[in-house]
């Protein structure tokens, strides 16, 4: 059976508010490829799917993106175990099998190495992420990929800008594509548009065969997660701020940040036309909260 027939098929399996969901997230990753031109004609895309929702999600939409787009590409699942304990090595290669995808293993005891140079106690993701990013990055020239697709979506993209700012003193996020460091690779975001709780839904009703991601032992990054709770809070106690926090990433006005390398403020004079005005002196509008209206002193920090 062909993929398109299995698609079509498994489908029928589904509700239609499901059925609207899918439309919604392969909408919203056509818009992000399409917005950032993140795969062309001829490319090879290595997919990296860790057995977690969001890899597994964004291989599933990119195969049937593939099925109508207007460009010819290769799909390539790629899998990296680095022997951690307990990592069930025969779910993804049975899963890759059963949906009919390319694919490849890579096995690297990273593990090991990690344990050996990171002291107990301490957190082991630095250096697991630089190790991991090497080998994705030899994987990827061994089979010609053109594009290294990663499962970063919105949520992820807001979590780093927020610690960026928080913790790093720079306004920084997850772009949805960019160039290695030797400039030999071109990494895209495809779920750059997708919400983390629609992902979870689409996940929830694929049945994907997750592989839990605390299999080395470490906690979860403390910050990332305090700013993740923020962001959920927000979510729910008022809702369109985070589609608004999503846009503003699209939306920079450097003439009202404070960057000198992004602005010439040395040179502005009265004749310099800058993006939006003079909107200094102009009140800050303020949301309602629970139907009523902020009083002008009450910014709702997130200091608070």
């Amino acid at each position: 059976m062909s993929t398109t027939a299995s698609a079509a098929a498994a489908d029928k399996r589904y509700s239609n508010t499901f059925l609207r969901l899918k439309k919604k997230l392969e909408r919203s990753v056509g818009e992000a490829i399409a917005d950032f031109n993140m795969i062309e004609n001829g490319d090879t895309v290595m997919v990296c799917v860790s057995g977690g929702k969001d890899s597994y999600s964004l291989l599933s939409i990119l195969l049937a993106l593939r099925e109508r787009a207007p460009v010819n590409f290769r799909l390539v699942a790629m899998n990296l175990d680095q022997k951690q304990p307990g990592f069930p090595a025969e779910v993804l290669p049975a899963y890759f099998e059963s949906i009919g995808v390319e694919y490849r293993i890579v096995t690297e005891d990273t593990y090991s190495i990690v344990k050996d140079k990171i002291p107990a106690g301490k957190t082991t993701c630095s250096l697991c992420s630089r190790l991991r990013r090497g080998i994705i990055y030899r994987v990827a020239r061994e089979i010609g990929a053109t594009k290294i697709a990663l499962g970063h979506h919105r949520d992820d993209m807001l979590e780093t800008l927020f610690l960026n700012m928080f913790f790093g003193g720079k306004i920084k996020a997850m772009p949805p594509k960019l160039v290695s460091d030797d400039g030999q690779h071109v990494v895209i975001r495809p779920l750059a548009y997708c919400a983390e709780h629609d992902i979870e839904r689409f996940a929830r009703a694929m049945a994907y065969p997750i592989i839990p991601c605390n299999l080395c032992g470490s906690q979860e990054n403390a910050q990332r997660k305090q700013i993740k709770q923020m962001l959920q809070s927000w979510a729910r106690d008022y809702p369109g701020r985070i589609e608004s926090l999503a846009t503003a990433l699209k939306n920079v006005v450097p003439s009202h940040l404070a960057d000198q390398r992004l602005f010439d403020f040395q040179g502005l004079d009265r004749n310099t036309v800058v993006a939006e005005g003079d909107t200094a002196f102009d009140p800050m509008p303020l949301p309602p909260r629970s139907g009523n209206i902020v009083p002008i002193l009450d910014l709702d920090t997130a200091a608070d």
